[in-house]
This record gives C-alpha cells, sequence and structure tokens, in this order.
C-alpha cells in the first residue's frame, strides 16, 4: 500500500493527513498526539473514524494542521482520516457516512457588518 494524502477542513483550520500502513502511530506537526491534543474529547474525536473501521492498530498517521482552534483542527483530521479509509476500503463508507464522518461541516463565523457592533449585535439605541 502507498501513502494516500488527504485535506479535511473544518472552519479555518485546514489539516493534511499522510496515512500509511504501520502500527498506530499518530504523529501532529511533528509532536507526539498525546502532547498535542491534551483532552479526551480531542483525542477521541480524532480517533473515532479508526475506531469505528476498527483500524486503531494498522495505520500510521502524518499530520500537518494549521489555522483555526484545538477543537477545529482535532474535527479537520477526523474528516482527513474519514476520507482516506474510505479510500483504502469503499466499505469503510457504509460505517462512517451514518455518523456524520464524511460531511465537511460548513458552518464559519459570520462577518462583522460596518454600523454594528458585531456580526448581529447593535450598538445600543437612544431615542433621546
Amino acid at each position: 500500500m502507498d501513502t494516500i494524502h488527504k485535506i479535511g477542513r473544518r472552519k479555518t483550520a485546514v489539516a493534511r493527513i499522510y496515512l500509511s500502513e504501520g502500527k498506530g502511530n499518530i504523529t501532529i506537526n511533528d509532536r507526539a498526539f498525546d502532547n498535542y491534543f491534551t483532552t479526551g474529547t480531542l483525542q477521541y474525536k480524532v480517533k473515532q473514524p479508526l475506531m469505528l473501521t476498527e483500524n486503531e492498530k494498522s495505520f500510521d498517521i502524518s499530520v500537518s494542521v494549521f489555522g483555526g482552534g484545538v477543537t477545529g483542527q482535532a474535527e479537520a483530521i477526523r474528516l482527513a482520516i474519514s476520507r482516506a479509509l474510505c479510500e483504502i476500503d469503499a466499505e469503510n463508507r457504509s460505517v462512517l457516512k451514518p455518523e456524520g464522518l464524511l460531511t465537511r461541516d460548513p458552518r464559519m463565523v459570520e462577518r462583522k457588518k460596518f454600523g454594528q457592533k458585531k456580526a448581529r449585535k447593535k450598538f445600543q439605541f437612544s431615542k433621546r
């Protein structure tokens, strides 16, 4: 099997993963996986597609991620891993799709408008 390269995005985070056969090592921006994502929730999000397809110990994943915050980065990595697993075996798609792991989350931050305090919040109105 050759190395598979996939991209995942979420909010402003962009994750590029390189998935190859191995023992289950995950490195993110040249750092250890549990060193980069310290909370259990974020670690679970990244490993979720591997756990659902029972491939936790069969692939080494090298990740380059930038932009956004930690949650956006974790979910971008999750999407990229899900896409790579579908390319390896088409049967993985039937497992990942019902969980919503193959859907790019389109929600983005709404821009601030002029004459307003934030995107939707207005300046305080004074009648007199």
